[in-house]
């Protein structure tokens, strides 16, 4: 049960971290799920190198999102994404 859970709190925090950096188009089902369980890894270690506490559900949920958005800049400087121009 924990691994669904996980899996479907990883796509949620992808896909909100792909709204976040606009490569939404650009990323499936799987990505986002993969994006949001690294993602969240990311963030939370970058939170406890800068010596922040998150104490609560909602800040987890906030630093979990801001890590994935972090692996998605991360990717698309590597060029994993290619930026999609504005229409």
């Amino acid at each position: 049960m924990d691994l669904i859970v996980t899996l479907i709190i990883g796509g949620v925090v992808g896909w909100l971290a792909s709204i976040l950096m606009r490569t939404n188009a650009q990323m499936g089902v799987i990505a986002n799920i993969l994006i949001g369980i690294v993602g969240s890894f990311l963030g939370v270690a970058v939170a406890q190198a800068l010596d922040l506490s998150v104490r609560s559900q909602a800040a987890s949920f906030i630093v979990a999102v801001l890590g994935a958005a972090l692996l998605i800049g991360l990717l698309r400087a590597l060029g994993v994404f290619r930026r999609i121009p504005a229409r």
